[in-house]
């Protein structure tokens, strides 16, 4: 996709966008949706789907996301009955797909790490297996977060020595890799079926026939013709500048605070409520491209790129990925009678997941920094 990178100079200038606009950008993202799942049943969708088929998902996916967006951002000028019917099925064809991506890379992210912490020459995953457990026995304490989390009274006054912890993060690293291994790639598999069970319902279908009129007509108001989108593109950014205000950006302004490792270590067995303000955050942000890209009416495939943005961006997506990857480790190591070295190398991985949270924060906070400085002078 060519890309032009944007001097923001005044994102809103220019003559007023109306419906038109809009209706052309719906209908760009139709024709994409069309094209890509055209393509996805040319390239094939079976068990060991090609790269084309991968791709053809995520155009899928791409224009879901920005055809729901808009419906979400400038329902006041399209038919409301509409935008209701559509949004919650397109999040489900997006969601649906976006399943497998994500425990393919979740997987990789953390096979990796445990190869960086352990410093071992081969991958952990191939390096030996842990026993499976029995079937309906109990979990090992049913601790909700690894060992390392909750350290025994005797290890706190007999601390493990450098060499000692490097050691046994290496013994326990192969079998903590394997077992991730099964439980993600089992996962992935569902998942993988599952989209293809989706793609093949007849929810789908009425989906994709109701796209294609999109594609063809868009549902506006009368009203449509006249109204400026602007105030509308603005409200999706005053909504995000508001959900970064009330983050701890001072905190996260900080490298390494561990404020996101102590409040990781959750009894929960969900995800750390701490961390939902800044996936909605990032849930904003997108609303808030995706409305510049409608108003800007560039429905060709050339996209208009702040990189301010976009370096928040993927600070964002960053951290919903460590703390899924860290929420991952955490559930392995609930596994029934798995080995002490196995559950130490899934605490220290657990640990190491809730810095790169940490971590993504401050990219963030460095970036909005960025922006709101560029903001202010305008």
């Amino acid at each position: 996709m060519a890309q032009r990178h944007l001097d923001p100079t005044g994102p809103m200038a220019g003559p007023a966008p109306t419906g038109d606009a809009l209706a052309g950008y719906l209908r760009a993202q139709a024709t994409e949706f069309l094209r890509a799942l055209r393509l996805h049943r040319e390239t094939g969708s079976g068990a060991n789907g090609s790269e084309g088929s991968a791709e053809a998902a995520r155009a899928l996916r791409r224009s879901a996301r920005r055809i729901s967006a808009s419906l979400h951002t400038f329902q006041p000028v399209l038919d409301t009955d509409w935008c209701e019917g559509m949004r919650p099925e397109l999040a489900w064809v997006s969601g649906t797909l976006a399943m497998e991506h994500a425990y393919t890379a979740r997987l990789e992210r953390l096979l990796s790490a445990l190869h960086r912490l352990s410093g071992s020459t081969t991958l952990p995953a191939q390096m030996g297996g842990e026993a499976a457990p029995a079937a309906g026995s109990r979990a090992a304490g049913a601790a909700p977060v690894p060992r390392t989390a909750a350290p025994r009274s005797a290890e706190l006054r007999n601390p493990p020595t450098p060499a000692q912890e490097r050691g046994n993060l290496t013994v326990g690293a192969a079998k903590a890799g394997a077992l991730l291994d099964r439980q993600l790639t089992l996962a992935r598999t569902r998942a993988h079926s599952a989209a293809l069970q989706a793609l093949g319902s007849s929810r789908f279908h009425a989906i994709a026939d109701k796209v294609a009129v999109l594609a063809s007509e868009v549902p506006l108001t009368r009203s449509a013709a006249t109204t400026d989108l602007r105030p509308l593109a603005t409200a999706a950014k005053e909504r995000l500048a508001d959900a970064v205000a009330a983050l701890p950006l001072i905190t996260a302004g900080h490298p390494y605070n561990a404020a996101a490792l102590i409040h990781g270590l959750s009894p929960d067995t969900v995800p750390h409520p701490q961390d939902a303000p800044w996936h909605q955050v990032r849930l904003l942000l997108r609303l808030h491209r995706y409305a510049r890209e409608a108003v800007r009416g560039e429905p060709d495939g050339t996209s208009v790129v702040d990189l301010r943005l976009l370096s928040a961006g993927q600070a964002l997506n960053r951290h919903r990925d460590a703390s899924e990857a860290a929420a991952a480790a955490a559930q392995a190591a609930r596994t029934p009678r798995i080995a002490p070295a196995t559950a130490y190398a899934l605490g220290v991985l657990h640990a190491d997941q809730r810095h790169e949270v940490e971590a993504a924060r401050f990219a963030f906070q460095q970036a909005w920094q960025k922006e709101a400085e560029a903001v202010s002078t305008r």
